[in-house]
């Protein structure tokens, strides 16, 4: 029900006109009481409207007192931690002063490459050793002086770059070669991504070479990663190699061509076709991890990134012992270092302390492996629950998987769920994607003469750790609770391979 606000002497009036009549002493009584009623409703009225103006003023002294987003911004600016946060960066392209420790491999390379600024071909190269040890770093900073000493000489050197790593098929790495050329010289792709064969691709990636480089560099990063689908075929990294390493000797590319392949993987050439080895035939350059102290070193020679004085003294020391627990890999090492500075900036700390460090290293750690199980696919998750478990139950010394047998684990948990089973070939694809994270190396394997081959996987982390992380809030909680049945069917395939 709605309310109507009636005034006293209205209501008054009402009642009197009901009657008939009015007494004249209640009429005075009634003017009285209206001019007070008056009175009063004209003070609250002043009051209302003082108190309106008050009310308006705040607000719009509130507005004015808000930061602008230029305020925020420019106040963000001026209190970072950082001077030059590119320098933290691990694809920054360095000054050759701040690589540490990989003078050889630095000789190497030039060695190698130095044939093009005297009109000759270049060797192949194989840049090998783990991760974070430099491969990128020292090809690119290389290629790039060979870059601004052939613009000296009015010549043209092309450098080509692409990761293999989140390609899946030879068709694929054609197409990003071709993307990569076309981009570089502000080109049209000139071909479809699907629709066409790989050799029209070849053809347009040959095209925009010859019409724009005299002499070209391919540098394939991750290589080993590039398998293809099948994995009973030649692998399409076996196939690219052959294709590139004899483009101009069978003057499809008029000018000098040379590949460099960058992998983790030291048995590598181990794996790849006969043809395609003898046409790539390489030059060896390995990179071994860094050291603590090269570690520490390379951290100091990108000190200027921060501000003078934003760095607690033991700050980077920290760093490199932490990224020196991580294989000597430097890539980790600044990725703290960048990390910690990026804590001290969001809690407004205008210096970067050890216990920053520390967050952010406990951050990185969580972040690796929360992110990689999180994100997963219900398969991808299978797929590597079952392997994690061959490494974890096997009685075997050693916690190498085999890949025929991580797939019979990996069928009897899809049965024990009934969830959908994916093929051998899927499965395998699906770990050695998941090696890319760092929580498992892979190898090519043979049997034997006639025996086949197979690929083993080995795990870099605590399998039992994955393997509680990827039951959480998962399908795979009721295997969770069949530890022996899972250990004697995990055993049991491994003595059927390894009696095969």
């Amino acid at each position: 029900m709605v309310g109507i606000y009636m005034p006293p002497e209205c209501s008054k009036r009402m009642a009197g006109s009901d009657q008939g009549k009015t007494d004249q002493s209640t009429l005075g009584e009634e003017k009285t009481r209206s001019e007070k009623a008056e009175d009063e409703a004209e003070v609250a009225s002043e009051n209302v409207a003082s108190n309106s103006e008050s009310i308006s003023d705040a607000v719009y002294a509130g507005e004015n007192s808000q930061r602008t987003i230029q305020d925020m911004l420019d106040e963000e600016g001026g209190t970072s931690v950082f001077a030059n946060r590119d320098l933290v960066e691990p694809d920054t392209i360095i000054d050759e002063e701040r690589i540490v420790g990989r003078d050889e491999q630095l000789e190497s390379v030039v060695s190698f490459l130095k044939p093009t600024l005297q009109g000759n071909r270049p060797p192949n190269m194989l840049l090998y050793g783990p991760a974070g040890t430099g491969k990128s770093l020292i090809i690119g900073a290389v290629t790039q002086q060979i870059i601004e000493l052939c613009k000296s000489k009015d010549e043209h050197f092309g450098v080509v770059a692409i990761n293999c790593q989140p390609i899946n098929t030879l068709d694929q790495a054609v197409y990003e070669l071709v993307q990569t050329v076309a981009k570089n010289m502000g080109a049209e792709v000139g071909v479809p991504e699907t629709g066409v064969s790989t050799k029209r691709k070849y053809r347009r990636l040959y095209e925009l070479i010859n019409k724009n480089y005299d002499s070209v560099i391919f540098i394939l990063d991750e290589i080993d990663l590039l398998i293809g689908r099948r994995a009973n075929d030649e692998p399409a990294y076996s196939k690219l190699l052959y294709q590139l390493s004899r483009a101009s000797n069978t003057d499809e590319i008029e000018g000098r061509v040379s590949v460099a392949a960058l992998t983790n993987d030291p048995k590598f050439m181990e794996n790849i076709d006969g043809r395609a080895e003898s046409s790539f035939n390489p030059r060896d350059v390995y990179f071994p991890d860094y050291d603590a102290n090269q570690l520490r070193q390379i951290l100091k020679n990108r000190r200027d990134a921060f501000q003078p004085n934003a760095l607690e003294e033991d700050v980077i020391p920290l760093v490199a012992a932490f990224a020196a627990q991580s294989h000597g890999d430097a890539r980790k090492a600044i990725d703290l270092f960048r990390g910690a500075g990026d804590l001290a900036n969001e809690r407004g700390d205008e210096e970067v302390l050890e216990e920053h460090v520390r967050e952010s290293q406990e951050e990185i750690d969580k972040d690796r492996s929360l992110k990689l199980v999180e994100g997963l696919t219900t398969q991808k998750k299978i797929s590597l629950y079952a392997t994690a478990a061959v490494a974890r139950y096997s009685k075997r010394t050693g916690s190498s998987v085999p890949s025929p047998v991580g797939f019979k684990v990996y069928q009897w948990v899809t049965d024990e769920l009934d969830a959908d089973q994916m093929t051998r070939e899927t499965y395998v694809k699906y770990v050695k994607e998941l090696s890319t994270y760092g929580l498992i190396s892979t190898s090519r394997k043979s049997r034997g003469r006639g025996g086949g081959m197979y690929m083993e996987f080995t795990f870099t982390e605590d399998p039992t750790a994955i393997m509680d992380r990827i039951v959480k809030g998962t399908r795979l909680e009721t295997t969770d609770g069949q530890e022996e049945l899972l250990q004697s069917v995990v055993n049991a395939q491994l003595d059927e391979f390894h009696e095969m």
